[in-house]
C-alpha cells in the first residue's frame, strides 16, 4: 500500500510542478484556505460561528482575464450547531499593483444542523475583498468579507461571514 502512495504522491508532485507558472501578472487560477468568523442572525436569534473558508478560482479565458468562475465551500461551527455552505458563481478582479480588490456573486446551498435536526436550504452570497501578493512567488494574503441570504424553515436568515487566510496562485 505504501508504494502506490508513494507513486500517487508522486504523480501529483510532478503535475503540480509541472504548470506552466509565468511571470505575468495575471494567473490562470488560485487557491484558498483560510480562517472564517461568521455571524448569523435567525428570526430573532443572533449567533457567531468560528470555522473554515476555503475556494478555487479558475480564469478561463485569457482575454477577459478579470473575470474568474469560483467554487467556495465553508464550514462553520458553535457549540451544538454547525452550518456548511457549497457556493459557486462569478468573480470579477483588477490588479493595482501588490493589490488585487474582487467582487463576487456566489449561490448554492447551505446546510444547517442544530440538536439533531438537519436543513437544507438554498443560499444567495455578495461579497468581496482583496488579495495583497505577498514576497513569496505566486503566493498571496486575502481579506473577504460575504453577505449571505436565505430562508430556513420559511424564515428569512441574513448570515455574515469574514475570511483571511492564503492564496495560491497558478
Amino acid at each position: 500500500m505504501s508504494k502506490i502512495a508513494a507513486a500517487v504522491l508522486a504523480f501529483v508532485c510532478l503535475t503540480l510542478f509541472s504548470l506552466p507558472v509565468s511571470a505575468q501578472l495575471i494567473p490562470h487560477g488560485n487557491v484558498y484556505v483560510g480562517a472564517s468568523y461568521g455571524k448569523s442572525d435567525f428570526v430573532i436569534n443572533r449567533y457567531s460561528f468560528r470555522g473554515w473558508n476555503a475556494s478555487a478560482e479558475a480564469i478561463p479565458l485569457q482575454r477577459f482575464s478579470h473575470l474568474g468562475l469560483v467554487i467556495d465551500t465553508s464550514g462553520l461551527y458553535r457549540s451544538g450547531i454547525t452550518e456548511y455552505n457549497f457556493l459557486g458563481g462569478a468573480r470579477v478582479a483588477y490588479s493595482f499593483g501588490r493589490w488585487r480588490p474582487f467582487v463576487h456573486v456566489l449561490g448554492g446551498i447551505q446546510r444547517f444542523s442544530s440538536a439533531g435536526n438537519k436543513y437544507q436550504s438554498p443560499v444567495a452570497d455578495f461579497g468581496g475583498g482583496a488579495d495583497y501578493k505577498l514576497f513569496f512567488k505566486n503566493f498571496s494574503w486575502r481579506f473577504q468579507g460575504d453577505y449571505m441570504r436565505t430562508r430556513l424553515l420559511s424564515a428569512a436568515e441574513s448570515d455574515f461571514r469574514a475570511s483571511t487566510g492564503l492564496v495560491w496562485r497558478f
